[in-house]
């Protein structure tokens, strides 16, 4: 089985003030709205990101998003009005940060995932 792309679906309440939340993260608007209740970011070639109003499913995804620079990513994100958790080890060189969107969905910027 050969799967061509990836779509990481973070499901909430309040469609207007997600889609504000994620423009604000993944710094720029949607790349498209298909449908009513429905955002996505196009954050490589091969995934996406996607917002969809689904109040009864909100607040229960994780996500995680490899950045290469995670203090800067994270200073980006402040420049935006988006604060962190703090960073935490993994294993190895691995440094990771958790943020959440207005739902409470996960967001976690991971640095060095497979070092």
């Amino acid at each position: 089985m050969l799967f061509t792309h990836v779509l990481a679906v973070a499901p909430v309440s309040d469609f207007e003030s997600a889609v504000f939340w994620y423009e604000r993260l993944l710094g720029r608007p949607a790349d498209a709205r298909p449908m009513a209740g429905l955002a996505d970011w196009h954050v490589s070639p091969s995934a996406w990101v996607q917002v969809f109003q689904s109040p009864e499913h909100a607040g229960k995804t994780l996500l995680n998003l490899v950045v290469q620079d995670l203090d800067r990513a994270l200073s980006e994100l402040a420049g935006r009005g988006i604060a962190a958790g703090e960073v935490q080890p993994g294993a190895g060189k691995v440094r990771f940060a958790a943020l959440h969107d207005p739902d409470g969905n996960r967001v976690t910027l991971v640095e060095n995932p497979v070092a």
